[in-house]
């Protein structure tokens, strides 16, 4: 009977042993399962996390595309209204170049900015006025009084031969008798 209760005892401490066994498996399933899904819970919100992203991505590279549209669009207009610019300077130019014809049109160089054009075109009128100051100064000393006849003096005729003298007083005696 000792034996059989040795063999009972060593049974129950196995048992003991199992069962505790059992429950520290048990314990270690349920901390795993734990773990398993805190770290679904995280997976399922890093895979949230990449599809929002994702989204991003796509809605960036819409707007990309359609800033790039804007960009084009916008150069576009640029070169055309930098295209009617140059356009209404140019006629900027040949009116206010019409307004006063006494101003050379080299003066005055096609370029596209009004202001320039001004500048150019006032800087014309002065010169344009200072000339014709001196052209009216050089005429009003030039003048000969009316009636008064412009006197020549006397040709100097010693570089002629002899025949060529002859030959120019008959001509200025054929002149006088023609007057």
């Amino acid at each position: 009977m000792t034996k059989r209760i040795s063999e009972d005892n060593n049974s129950d401490d196995r048992l003991a042993e199992a069962q505790a066994r059992i429950e520290a498996l048990e314990a270690a399933a349920a901390d795993a399962e734990a773990r398993s899904a805190t770290a679904l819970e995280e997976l399922s919100g890093v895979k949230q996390g990449r599809l929002d992203l994702e989204t991003q991505l796509a809605e960036a590279v819409v707007a990309r595309e359609t800033a790039e549209g804007e960009l084009a669009r916008t150069r576009s207009e640029a070169g055309e209204t930098g295209t009617h610019l140059a356009e209404a300077a140019v006629k900027y130019r040949e009116a206010k170049l019409a307004s006063a014809p006494e101003i050379p049109r080299e003066l005055v160089p096609a370029v596209e900015r009004l202001t320039e054009i001004d500048e150019a075109f006032e800087a014309a009128r002065l010169v344009a006025a200072q000339l014709r100051e001196r052209i009216e100064e050089e005429r009003q000393s030039a003048r000969v009084p009316v009636g008064s006849p412009t006197r020549r003096g006397p040709a100097d005729l010693s570089a002629l031969s002899a025949s060529e003298k002859i030959r120019l007083g008959l001509q200025q005696l054929s002149e006088r008798e023609a007057r």
